[in-house]
């Protein structure tokens, strides 16, 4: 199911939703389209409306302070793209910089994603150790960083150019 982007009143991005949920905050008049997708439209005897893309709250929603998004193996995987920190191919596996074996914590800072075959040579290593320098260094993204990097390569660039985009 395609997620639809929900930014709040400031346009500041809050989170995703699914079509059925955007469809019913626009139809609620909680919320408006800002961008749609292309030459698609959700149909009813009476309701015509673009199939949402991003949706801007009508109103402010006040929300908690965050610094920095939660850790997940799920949320490093997104932010490195599912490619491997070591050779750039797929990943599916996370690897820790510095092993949990050695001290190593499951932060932002600390994991990467890894292809399994060079998670397995690396095994319980520092790159240094083994040989293996990373191709990007790891990064804390923001809270609206990991959404947006959780909608995919193909929805990102759709996104519309006043919305800041991650790398």
């Amino acid at each position: 199911m395609r997620d639809t982007l929900v930014l709040n009143a400031s346009f500041e991005p809050l989170s995703t939703v699914t079509l059925n949920r955007a469809v019913v905050l626009v139809l609620q008049d909680k919320a408006v389209v800002e961008q749609a997708h292309p030459g698609l439209r959700v149909r009813a005897a009476a309701v015509d409306i673009p199939v949402p893309r991003v949706i801007r709250l009508c109103r402010y929603v006040r929300v908690p302070f965050r610094r920095q998004a939660p850790w997940s193996r799920r949320g490093v995987l997104i932010r490195d793209q599912h490619r491997c920190a070591y050779c750039g191919r797929r990943a599916s596996t996370v690897d820790h910089v510095v092993p949990r074996a050695q001290g190593g914590q499951d932060t932002w800072l600390n994991t990467v994603a890894s292809c399994a075959e060079d998670n397995h040579r690396k095994a319980a290593r520092t790159p240094e150790q083994a040989g293996m320098p990373l191709l990007r260094k790891p990064f804390i993204p923001t809270p609206a960083d990991a959404m947006l990097l959780a909608l995919g390569a193909g929805e990102r660039h759709a996104l519309p150019d006043w919305l800041p985009q991650t790398a």
